[in-house]
C-alpha cells in the first residue's frame, strides 16, 4: 500500500508541475503570436513563425532522443524548462528598455521549440520509470488531460494577460511556470538507468540503435508506418480550421475560436475517460481504430454543406477529431512505455516527434495549393479518404499477422 501511494504521489507531483509549465507555455506562445500579428498584420510572418517553431523538432529530435537515453532525464527536463524560462526573462527585460524588431520573436519561438524538443522525450521516458506498467494507460490519460486543459486554458490566460499588461509582464508567467515545474521534478526521485555498451557509439550508430526498436517490434513498426503516412494528410488540417470557418462557412472569428474550443474539449473528454474508466488491453489495435476514425471524421468535415447549421456539424466533428486523436495516441504511448527498454525509449519517442515535425511543413506545401484552388473543404475530404485507405491497408496487413493476439 505504501509503495502504491509513493508512485502515485511522485506521479502527481511531476504531472502537476508539468501542467503549470504547459499552462504558462501555451499562454506565452499565444501572446507572442498575437504580438507578432499586431506588429505585422502579415499572414506570411505568421506562417514563418509556425515554421521556426517546427524546424527545431526536425533538426534536433534525433539528438534529443539520444540525450534522453544517454544522460540524466531529470536534468534534461529541468534544464530545458529553466532555459526556456531564462530566455523569456531576458527577452522581458530587453522589452522594458528597447523597442525590439519583429525578428526577435522568431528567435524566441525557435529557442522555445528547441527546449520543447529536448524536454518531451525526457518526460515521456521518465513516466514509465515511476509508474507500474498496468497503470500507464490511466497515467497517460491524465497527462493528456492536463495537456488538453493547458491547450484550452493557456491561450485564454495569455490573451487576458496581454490585454491588461505589456508583453514583458506576460512573459513572466512562463518564467514562473518553469520554476514551479522544475522544483516539482527536482523533489521526485527518479530511478537511475543502467549503463549500456551503446553509450560510447557515435551519433549515427546511436540513431540506428534506437531504430532497432521498430525493427524488432513489427507490431510497433506497422502502426508507425500507418501514422507516418496518414500524418502527411492529417497534420495540415490544424492550419485549415480557421479557413473552414471564415472562407467555407463565411462566419466570424468568434466561431473560429469555438471550433478550437470544440477540438480541445474532445481531447479533454477522451483523456478523462482513459484516466478513469477505460482499461484498454489491445493497445495497438485501438490505436489503429483511432487513426481510422480520424479519417472518417475528416471526410465528413469536407462534405458538410456550407450552411449555418453545417457549421454546428463541423464543430461536432472537431470534438470527435480531438477525441479520436487521443484514442490513437494514448494507447500507442502506453504500449511504447510498456514494451521498450528504458535505454532506447528516448530515441523511440523522438521518432514520433520527428514524424510530426516533418509531415506538417511538407504536408502544408503539398496541400496549400490544392486548398487554394479547390477549396479548403476539398482537402479535408482528400485527407479523410487517404487516411481511411492507408489505415485500412496497413491494419489489414497487421491483422492478418497478429489478429489472434491480444495486442
Amino acid at each position: 500500500m505504501e509503495k502504491v501511494q509513493k508512485w502515485k504521489s511522485q506521479f502527481i507531483t511531476v504531472a502537476l508541475g508539468q501542467a503549470v509549465s504547459m499552462l504558462g507555455s501555451h499562454g506565452v506562445q499565444f501572446a507572442l503570436i498575437w504580438h507578432l500579428a499586431e506588429k505585422t498584420s502579415s499572414p506570411l510572418m505568421l506562417g514563418i513563425s509556425g515554421l521556426v517553431a517546427y524546424i527545431p523538432m526536425t533538426l534536433f529530435s534525433p539528438l534529443a532522443g539520444i540525450a534522453a537515453d544517454r544522460f540524466n532525464r531529470k536534468f534534461i527536463s529541468i534544464f530545458s524548462d529553466l532555459a526556456m524560462g531564462t530566455v523569456a526573462l531576458i527577452y522581458a527585460v530587453l522589452l522594458l528598455f528597447f523597442d525590439l524588431p519583429v525578428w526577435t520573436v522568431f528567435v524566441i519561438l525557435c529557442v522555445r521549440g528547441i527546449g520543447n524538443t529536448f524536454q518531451q522525450p525526457a518526460i515521456q521516458s521518465i513516466i514509465p520509470q515511476l509508474v507500474p506498467k498496468d497503470q500507464l494507460i490511466k497515467t497517460n490519460g491524465w497527462m493528456q488531460l492536463l495537456n488538453s486543459g493547458s491547450f484550452l486554458i493557456g491561450p485564454v490566460i495569455g490573451a487576458s494577460l496581454y490585454a491588461v499588461f505589456p508583453m514583458s509582464i506576460v512573459l513572466m508567467s512562463d518564467v514562473a511556470g518553469a520554476i514551479l515545474a522544475s522544483t516539482a521534478l527536482a523533489v521526485v526521485k527518479i530511478p537511475k538507468l543502467e549503463k549500456t555498451e551503446h553509450e560510447k557509439q557515435n551519433f549515427t550508430a546511436e540513431i540506428k540503435y534506437g531504430l532497432q526498436v521498430f525493427k524488432e517490434d513489427k507490431k510497433l513498426f506497422y502502426i508507425l508506418i500507418a501514422e507516418a503516412l496518414c500524418m502527411f494528410f492529417y497534420a495540415p488540417l490544424s492550419s485549415f480550421y480557421p479557413l473552414m470557418t471564415s472562407d467555407y462557412f463565411k462566419l466570424s472569428a468568434m466561431y473560429g475560436s469555438a471550433v478550437e474550443l470544440s477540438f480541445a474539449m474532445g481531447m479533454m473528454v477522451s483523456s478523462l475517460l482513459f484516466s478513469s474508466v477505460l482499461n484498454i488491453k489491445r493497445k495497438i489495435r485501438t490505436s489503429f481504430i483511432g487513426l481510422f476514425l480520424m479519417g472518417v471524421i475528416s471526410l465528413n468535415c469536407g462534405i458538410i454543406p456550407p450552411t449555418y447549421a453545417g457549421w454546428f456539424l463541423f464543430a461536432v466533428c472537431c470534438i470527435c477529431l480531438g477525441a479520436f486523436g487521443n484514442i490513437h495516441t494514448i494507447p500507442l504511448t502506453a504500449y511504447m512505455q510498456e514494451t521498450i527498454s528504458h535505454d532506447k525509449m528516448g530515441r523511440a519517442f523522438s521518432v514520433l516527434t520527428l514524424i510530426s515535425s516533418v509531415t506538417m511543413p511538407i504536408g502544408l506545401l503539398f496541400s496549400s495549393p490544392i486548398a487554394e484552388k479547390a477549396g479548403v473543404n476539398v482537402w479535408f475530404s482528400i485527407s479523410g479518404i487517404c487516411i481511411i485507405i492507408l489505415t485500412a491497408g496497413v491494419s489489414i496487413r497487421y491483422a492478418a499477422k497478429y489478429g489472434r493476439r491480444k495486442i
